[in-house]
């Protein structure tokens, strides 16, 4: 869990005594997989034995005071907000997410998922959700007279959801409970003791309501991640985790994504002080406004792989680009990739890195003839993994692969670039996700 303060905590148990407590049980046959198991796609993420999977959050290596005992996991209870966490090697997209976990007394962890490894988030929590864990009654005796809210209790997607508590069956503090989390595409389940306990789909208009309004309000890339590492938390309080499992499911793409309807900027997020509006004709205008600075509007969901078609008209200085892969840096700063939008002799379709190498792929100068100028032009991009395509009014401009942005994840923008001047109209936004 997190924000919840530790100095408070006041252990009832010695450290020998708490010690046998993380430890009884563990040395049992576990950490293992059933040939039906094997068979049916599940991946052990704990041997029993060594810590060979995971690592430091942002890290190469493991570090923390984390260790495998007596064929569990533990947290030796020496991080904080702000230190503690490990999470896997390896991403996840869609799966089921397994595993046993026991805490100390008045103890507080938690498991996060799809959370987003770059030098710019410190900690995890501002990009993945949590499936909480915490010994309810004990961390409010221990830290008396403060309360747990009902978004920082047991089971709860943090603050976010709430389980349903008729649901919850939870064996007596010091034994071993299980959970499960289910991340299909967007639809999320979080199980407890072989129970369901919540429930609910993302990135829809309440998912989106609840994300703007209450503690991630000022984490604007929360929970938008659809693939990332798994990660365990020490937030101060031994824990054991046993039996951490996973087995991943199938994406579900070829879906047709209606990014602007038209009408308003419903699906967008502005960045700035800049104009972003519709005319009377149906086209999304980006205009600089008497700031003259960088302005974007960004997509409120990551799209990864996909093939977007979009026409634009530079009416003034049309200094422009389309972003993808990318994050925003609150004000107004966006980590990512740039396809150019630019007046002539500027390499429209060519790809920019927003932050680092610059250009990575500019178009040859007998192309730049292709934009027209004042006129609408088809803008295609298309990007799969580590490749990246690009087309100007049909005829292809760029074709490069990158292990850069084959790693990276985000949303699509738009950006007017600063020094005022500027106005481009856009239209007939076409998305596939592949």
């Amino acid at each position: 869990m997190n924000f919840i303060s530790t100095f408070n905590w006041r252990p009832t148990l010695s450290g020998i005594a708490l010690s046998l407590l993380l430890a009884t049980g563990c040395a049992q046959r576990h950490n293992t997989l059933s040939e039906q198991e094997i068979a049916d796609g599940w991946e052990l993420l704990f041997d029993g034995k060594t810590l060979d999977a995971w690592k430091d959050y942002n890290g190469d290596s493991l570090t923390m005071p984390w260790r495998a005992v007596d064929g569990c996991i533990q947290a030796h209870g020496d991080g904080s907000d702000l230190s503690g966490y490990i999470v896997t090697r390896k991403q996840y997209e869609n799966f089921i997410l397994d595993w046993d976990w026991k805490l100390s007394y008045g103890g507080n962890s938690g498991m996060l998922y799809h959370v987003v490894e770059d030098p710019y988030f410190k900690v995890p929590y501002v990009t993945g959700p949590e499936y909480q864990l915490i010994d309810e009654a004990g961390w409010e005796e221990t830290n008396a007279p403060t309360k747990l809210e009902p978004w920082q209790r047991l089971g709860v997607d943090y603050a976010m959801h709430l389980p349903d508590a008729a649901k919850m069956r939870l064996n007596p503090q010091g034994e071993w409970n299980n959970s499960r989390i289910v991340y299909d595409n967007g639809h999320v389940e979080h199980w407890l003791n072989g129970e369901k306990i919540l429930e609910f789909d993302a990135y829809t208009d309440e998912w989106f309501a609840l994300k703007n309004s209450g503690k991630w309000a000022d984490a604007p890339e929360y929970g938008l991640a659809q693939r990332g590492v798994i990660c365990l938390q020490d937030h101060g309080y031994p824990a054991s985790f046993r039996n951490v499992k996973i087995k991943e499911l199938p994406r579900k793409a070829g879906r047709t994504v209606e990014l602007f309807n038209g009408r308003d900027l419903t699906g967008w997020e502005k960045y700035g002080t800049e104009l972003w509006y519709v005319d009377d004709a149906g086209n999304l205008v980006s205009e600089s406004g008497p700031d003259k600075k960088y302005g974007y509007l960004a997509t409120r969901e990551y799209y990864d792989d996909f093939d977007l078609t979009v026409e634009f008209k530079q009416v003034a200085n049309g200094n422009s680009g389309l972003f993808f892969r990318s994050f925003v840096e609150p004000p107004v700063k966006v980590h990512g990739w740039q396809c150019e939008v630019a007046p002539r002799n500027h390499d429209t379709a060519g790809i920019y890195e927003s932050y680092g190498r610059g250009w990575l792929q500019t178009i040859p100068d007998e192309k730049e003839s292709i934009l027209k100028e004042g006129e609408w032009n088809t803008l295609r991009l298309r990007v799969e993994g580590d490749r990246v395509q690009t087309w100007l009014n049909g005829e292809p401009m760029v074709d490069f692969r990158d292990a850069k942005i084959g790693a990276a994840q985000g949303r699509i923008a738009l950006q007017i670039h600063d020094g005022g001047g500027i106005k481009v109209l856009w239209r007939n936004f076409r998305l596939e996700t592949l």
